[in-house]
Order: structure tokens, then sequence, then C-alpha cells
């Protein structure tokens, strides 16, 4: 990008990496974010207590537009408040220590920041990587506009924290004073949670702010899933999820009564799809029965997706894990196959209506 492709100036974006024992995979981060078409960046690597050698890793990369913070553990939402904090950009992205962006990422964010006045937070897509990080062949589809705070609640069509870009002045309309941790300072992401801190984030910036959320087509974050996990952990982040239901209520309450149901509905059934990839079959029924439960009609809503969870939960339980993986390895393969061909539609469909503005 150059400024003979966009009118006027070209904004800082401060990049916020949240760092803690990620030393097996923070350098192809940080690489990712130094390797950006868009060089108007200062790069804030937060170290949230570290114990491993990542942030010895990162004082290696001459360059100077890396600040390296150093903390006491806070947890990510606590790393990103201290990135945010010491930003001086008027956009921010984040980025998780073992998570990739493609070269263009930042660049085609501002774009869609610079061309659609009215958005404040801007997303992509994200391939899904393994712990290896060798793609997986599919990838994170959500919906991408008309993102309203029912789509954003039940949906969380963010999806990850490493896809989002957000304009400054949106946190600073989100955020709150507090003593957390021995004197009064700004947050934006709540400290408090451990996990879902980034729904519980966007969820205020579409119940508190006019500033439309918005997704554009591309897959330009790279996102590391592992294999591992215990089904101990889905219930550990359902419980976090739960806790946002009620701080919500306390200044929303007719909007947790209207959707609080469906959105618990919609975020079992994520976890079941989670259960599954973990070879959890009985705790993916468990949390499907849950699910259905809290909001039947999601059935009739999305019935592909949650007859396909059901479908996977089933065949984990009966199936020998030989045939199951192998199953599971075509099915992938098909749903890449198709959505590959989606994405390249809508970038096609946006390509097309770029030019046509005059």
């Amino acid at each position: 990008m150059t400024r003979s492709t966009l009118s006027g100036e070209l904004p800082l974006v401060s990049v916020v990496m949240p760092l803690y024992n990620s030393a097996a995979t923070v350098e192809a981060s940080l690489e990712s974010v130094l390797a950006q078409t868009y060089q108007q960046l200062e790069i804030l690597v937060v170290d949230d207590g570290s114990t491993d050698t990542g942030v010895a890793l990162c004082r290696r990369y001459d360059d100077p537009r890396i600040t390296i913070l150093s903390q006491k553990n806070r947890g990510l939402a606590g790393a990103r408040n201290t990135g945010i904090r010491a930003a001086s950009g008027a956009i921010l992205a984040f980025i998780d220590s073992d998570d990739l962006w493609l070269p263009e990422k930042i660049e085609r964010h501002v774009q869609h920041f610079l061309q659609n006045p009215a958005v404040g937070v801007s997303y992509s897509r994200s391939g899904f990587i393994d712990n290896a990080g060798e793609p997986l062949g599919i990838y994170q589809m959500p919906q991408l506009t008309d993102i309203t705070p029912e789509v954003l609640f039940c949906r969380n069509p963010i999806s990850n924290g490493s896809s989002v870009v957000i304009r400054r002045a949106v946190l600073e309309a989100i955020r709150f004073e507090a003593n957390l941790y021995g004197s009064v300072e700004s947050f934006y992401f709540d400290d408090s949670f451990r996990q879902s801190e980034d729904i519980e984030c966007w969820l205020r910036i579409a119940l508190q702010t006019d500033w439309r959320l918005e997704g554009i087509p591309e897959a330009l974050t790279l996102y590391r899933v592992s294999e591992g996990g215990l089904s101990a952990n889905l219930m550990n982040q359902y419980a976090a999820w739960e806790r946002i239901l009620v701080k919500t209520a306390a200044t929303h309450q007719a909007f947790i009564h209207r959707w609080g149901n469906k959105a618990r509905a919609y975020q079992l059934r994520y976890l079941a799809r989670r259960a599954t990839r973990q070879k959890d079959g009985a705790m993916a029924l468990k949390l499907l029965r849950q699910s259905l439960a809290a909001h039947p009609a999601i059935l009739l809503e999305e019935p592909q997706r949650t007859l396909i969870t059901l479908a996977a939960a089933l065949l984990l339980v009966v199936l020998p894990p030989p045939l199951y993986r192998r199953l599971e390895a075509l099915m992938l393969r098909l749903t890449g196959s198709s959505q590959r061909r989606r994405i390249a539609r809508e970038q096609g469909r946006m390509a097309s209506g770029a030019g046509a503005t005059p």
C-alpha cells in the first residue's frame, strides 16, 4: 500500500502481542508481523510473566519497531490491556504468540477502515493450522456484515483474537477505570476473565457504542489449534462464558432476557464441536443435549451445522478410531474445498464492488 492508493497520511498501527511461555511458536508469530506489507507499525510484545526462553528469542530481533514490556502474570486480557495503554497508534491489532498473519493482513484492514469510516472493528477469516504450523485446509467462515449484538453474542463472528483490528477510538469508548493491582488503571478487556475475554469485550463494543463491526472475506489469519486438551477445560470455558451473561445482565437486562438462552445454546454447540476435535464423543453428546434443552429452535435455525455436530459425536461413540479418522479426513477435505470456493467468490465480488466505487 502506498499513499497513491489511499488519500491522506497512513495511520500508525500498534500491534499487541501477549507472550506467555510460547518459545516454540513466538518467533514465527513475530516474523509474520515483521513481514507485513504495511510498514507503519509499532510492535508491543507484552511478556506476561513468562518462564521460558520466549522473551530472549524476541530480544534477538534488531528492529526499532519492537518494544518489549514485562509484567507479572495477568493473563491474556491483562497483557492486552498493558499493550493498549502503551500503544501510540490510531489503530490496534492483536496477535497471539502462537498464531500467524499473512503479509497483507494489516494493509487490508487499514484499507477497510479508510474506505468505511463507520467501521470501528475489522476482522478477517482465519485458516486453521496444526501445532507444527501446517495448514489443515479448513477455515473459520463467520458472518461478515450486519453484525448486531445478537449475532455477536450468539455466533462471535470475530472468531479469534488474532483476526481483529480495532480503531483506538472504539477501545476508548468502552474504557473503564478500576483498581485491581494496587493502583487505578484503565481497562479495555476485563482482566477478571481468564477465558472468554474476547467475546466479553466485543459484546461491550456492540452494546455500548455505535461503531460498526465488519469482516473482510480473505483468510488473513492462521489460527493454531491443538488436538489435545481436556474436557474439563471445555467446562471451564463454559463457566467463564456464563459469567458474561451475569455481568451483561447488570447493565442490559432486557438483552440477556431475550437472547441469553439462544446464545447459551450456540455456545454449547460450539463446545460440542470442540469436544469432537478432542475425540470425546460422550462429552460432545452431553453438550449437545444441553444446547437443545436451552434453545430447541437451534435445530430449525441451523439444521445442517447442528446435525453434522450430532453425527460426528455419534460416530465417535460407535466407530472404531481408525475408521473415524479416515471419515473425518474425507469430510475435512470436502469442507475445505467448498470453503475455498466461497472465499474466492466473495473476494471477487468485493473487488468488483470496490472497482465500481467512484
